[in-house]
């Protein structure tokens, strides 16, 4: 007799978070999960792209990962901004006494 597991599988988008509350049976790897999910369909509609990254509490993982009770799986999204160049613009807004917008650009 296999045990369940009860995971979170979370997809944060600009406009909205999805989250999912799902029990599998033990083993059950990230990518079974996603795919119970159903947020592996929302990533590709949304996002555009077919494999997401995918990580547990922050810490990236694998697809074949095995999920813990309790796990909270995190699907990624890619970047819409190099965080380097982000950071760079907003220190040179605040040498010039300028305030960064959120894309980097600076207003003032």
């Amino acid at each position: 007799m296999s045990e369940s597991i009860d995971i979170e599988v979370v997809l944060a988008l600009p406009d909205e978070c999805l989250r999912r509350h799902i029990r599998l049976n033990t083993p059950a790897s990230a990518a079974v999960a996603l795919q119970a999910s159903g947020l592996d369909r929302a990533y590709r509609e949304r996002v555009g792209e077919d494999t997401p990254p995918l990580g547990v509490y922050g810490r990236k993982i694998k697809p074949d990962y095995l999920l813990k009770s309790g796990d909270r799986l995190e699907i990624y999204r890619p970047l819409t901004a190099d965080p380097r160049q982000r950071r760079r613009a907003r220190a040179d807004a605040r040498r010039r006494g300028e305030t960064a917008d959120s894309d980097g650009s600076s207003s003032g």
